[in-house]
């Protein structure tokens, strides 16, 4: 079992950034990629980034490409979210997870392991 604690979350302005983190209680499988998800109140939780063990080319979704960014620290079992000139509809709660493949991915149903997630909330 793996426990993931998120953190970083906070009240920010548009333009804003933020970096997240998520911290892996023990040190991930070789195989696995992270990633990152987001939902908004009364919302469906929605893909939002993806890395897989050994880096290469991550995934974003439409909405956050060009303004997030992924990476992931294997020493230290951590994974981050730079999220640069946020916007209001980026505010949700952002959970971390750890996939069973070891590429990135867009489907929830590959991830095994979830965070409880961090608060993120962008004002006008």
């Amino acid at each position: 079992q793996v426990q993931l604690q998120e953190s970083g979350g906070g009240l920010v302005q548009a333009g804003d950034s933020l970096r997240l983190s998520c911290a892996a209680s023990r040190r991930t499988s070789s195989n696995n990629g992270v990633g990152w998800f987001r939902q908004a109140a009364g919302k469906e939780r929605e893909f939002v980034a993806s890395i897989g063990w050994k880096g290469g080319s991550p995934l974003y979704a439409d909405s956050v490409q060009g303004r997030f960014t992924i990476s992931r620290d294997i020493s230290s079992s951590t994974v981050y979210l730079q999220m640069d000139n946020l916007k209001p509809e980026d505010t949700a709660v952002y959970r971390c997870a750890v996939a069973r493949t070891p590429v990135a991915t867009r489907q929830e149903g590959q991830y095994q392991y979830w965070g409880r997630g961090t608060q993120v909330t962008v004002s006008s």
